[in-house]
C-alpha cells in the first residue's frame, strides 16, 4: 500500500529570460525545466541526478517557491502552492526545507552556531525564553550528532562536515517535513559524505522526514533514494525504484551514467564496456528539437530529431521517455 504523497509536481516549467544588456529587451528564454511531472511519497526520497546544469537545483528551489514557476502545479498535501503570493505560502515555508550545497557559504560567518540556530527557531515569531532557546539548540545540536559546546562555536571554527550538521540542525529547527537537500555531500570529503548520509537516514527513520535529494553522483543517490529520477536538459527522462537503477537502466543516457561509476573490483572494472557521450550538453537557450539527448546518442534516429519521445511506464513504477526501449539494453 502506498503512502500519500506529500508533495506532487505536474507539469513543472521554470523559464528564465535572456535579455541583450541591462536594460535590453528578452532575446530567448532558458528552460531550466521543462514540463516535469513528479510525486514523493511521505517518509520516502526522490533523488534527481544529472550532469551540471540540467535543471536538478532549480527543481528543488522552484517546489520551495524560491524560483518562479513559468507554469504547472505544485501540489504540497494537495494543496496547490504553484500559484500562491508570498503571502499566502507563508505558513507553508518552516514545513519545507532547504539543505545547501556548501556549507560554509550557506551559513553567516559573523554569527555563532546559537545564533545561527536561534534565528531558525525565533523565525516563527513566538515568543521564546531563553531557556526555551537554549535547551531547543542543545537537542538539535545532539540530533546532528554535534556536541552542545560547539553552539559557541563561529562557522570557520569547524570543519566541512560540522559545518554541513549546522545547516541540517538549522532545517530541523524549523520542525520541517519537506527538506529540499540540494547536493548536500558534494563538498565533503568521500569518508564525510557517508557519514551525512547515514545521519540523513537516522533522521529521516525518526522524524519521518521527506527528502527531495539533489546530486550528481549516482552511488551517492543510489544509497539514499527510494525513487531516482534522472534528468537531462531540463527534463526527467527516466525514473525508477533506487533497486532497479544498476539492474534495468533502459535510457541510454542513464546507462552512460552508470558506466561513469567507479567499480572497486579490478577484474570487473577491467571487462566492462565505457559508454563515452560525445559532444557537449546542448545551451538550454537553443535546445535541440525532439529528444534533447538525441544529438549524444549513438541510438539516434531521424524520428528522435523530430519527435519529443513521451514519458512511458514499463511496469513495477518504472517510466522512460526513449523511442528506442529494445535497442542497447544489456
Amino acid at each position: 500500500m502506498q503512502n500519500k504523497p506529500i508533495v506532487q509536481v505536474e507539469n513543472l516549467k521554470i523559464y528564465f529570460p535572456v535579455r541583450r544588456g541591462f536594460f535590453g529587451g528578452k532575446i530567448g528564454e532558458v528552460k531550466a525545466v521543462d514540463d516535469v511531472s513528479f510525486l514523493i511519497e511521505k517518509g520516502k526520497t526522490l533523488g534527481l541526478v544529472g550532469e551540471s546544469g540540467c535543471g536538478k537545483t532549480t527543481i528543488g528551489k522552484g517546489v520551495l517557491r524560491v524560483y518562479e514557476p513559468t507554469s504547472g502545479h505544485i501540489y504540497y498535501k494537495g494543496t496547490d502552492i504553484a500559484k500562491m503570493s508570498k503571502a499566502q505560502i507563508s505558513p507553508f515555508r518552516r514545513r519545507l526545507q532547504l539543505i545547501f550545497q556548501d556549507p560554509y557559504g550557506s551559513l553567516d560567518p559573523r554569527q555563532s552556531v546559537h545564533a545561527i540556530l536561534k534565528e531558525a527557531i525565533t523565525a516563527d515569531k513566538r515568543r521564546h525564553s531563553a531557556h526555551e532557546i537554549t535547551t531547543r539548540i542543545n537537542e538539535l545540536l545532539q540530533a546532528v550528532e554535534l556536541d552542545i559546546s560547539m553552539s559557541d562555536r563561529y562557522p570557520h571554527e569547524m570543519s566541512g562536515g560540522q559545518r554541513q550538521r549546522v545547516g541540517i540542525a538549522r532545517a530541523l529547527a524549523c520542525d520541517p517535513e519537506l527538506i529540499v537537500c540540494d547536493e548536500p555531500v558534494s563538498a565533503l570529503d568521500v569518508s564525510i559524505q557517508a557519514q551525512i548520509i547515514n545521519l540523513l537516514r537516522k533522521l529521516q527513520r525518526e522524524r519521518g522526514l521527506t527528502y527531495l535529494f539533489v546530486a550528481h553522483d549516482l552511488a551517492v543517490v543510489y544509497h539514499i533514494a527510494d525513487v531516482i529520477a534522472v534528468m537531462y536538459l531540463g527534463r526527467i527522462i527516466e525514473m525508477m525504484d533506487a533497486s532497479e537503477i544498476y539492474i534495468r537502466p533502459l535510457h541510454p543516457y542513464t546507462r552512460a551514467l552508470l558506466s561513469a561509476v567507479p567499480i572497486t573490483d579490478y577484474y570487473v572494472e577491467k571487462q566492462r564496456k565505457r559508454t563515452v557521450l560525445k559532444g557537449e550538453v546542448p545551451s538550454p537557450i537553443h535546445a535541440p528539437s525532439g529528444c534533447p539527448f538525441h544529438p549524444r546518442c549513438n541510438l539516434a534516429t531521424e524520428e528522435c530529431k523530430q519527435v519529443m519521445p513521451p514519458m512511458r511506464n514499463i511496469g513495477s513504477s518504472h517510466q522512460v521517455a526513449c523511442h528506442h526501449l529494445n535497442q542497447g539494453s544489456d
